[in-house]
């Protein structure tokens, strides 16, 4: 299953269960009671907080989509099928550290090169390092746009 099928497939639940627990929040509103309409209140904006997340979680994961695209039709996506693996599949660390650095180099040389901050997205996951992976996408986003 694809990345883009199973992220349709779990949004498809979270909306069911956010259909779900607009239910239980319009019922507790319905009782009339203080501490019901307070908890109903409470408990509908849970669904619309999860909204938000999943919109912005599904554009992010859309315009990164379009970033992979369009290096891949250029040729310079990013690969890292050659270097060392540890048996779990994950890149070997000394390996990631190196191609890593390669990558950050290219962004201090071109801070506004949207490419060089993908490249260095994609080199922060390979080293695990995923809260910087994200930033560091999303400064490619931002120049890209």
């Amino acid at each position: 299953m694809s990345a883009r099928s199973t992220a349709l497939l779990l949004t498809a639940v979270l909306a069911i269960y956010f259909v779900l627990l607009s239910g239980r929040a319009l019922a507790l509103i319905r009782t009339g009671t203080a501490v019901g309409i307070g908890l109903g209140v409470g408990v509908l904006l849970l669904p619309l907080i999860g909204c938000w997340v999943v919109y912005t979680s599904l554009q992010f994961g859309l315009r990164t989509e379009n970033l992979a695209k369009r290096l891949a039709d250029e040729g310079t996506l990013p690969d890292t099928s050659d270097l060392p693996r540890m048996p779990s599949g994950r890149v070997d660390r000394a390996a990631a550290d190196a191609w890593f650095e390669k990558r950050r180099s290219e962004v201090e040389a071109a801070p506004e090169d949207w490419r060089a901050w993908f490249r260095l997205a994609h080199g922060y996951d390979i080293a695990g390092d995923r809260r910087r992976a994200r930033e560091a996408m999303r400064k490619a986003i931002d120049l890209a746009a």
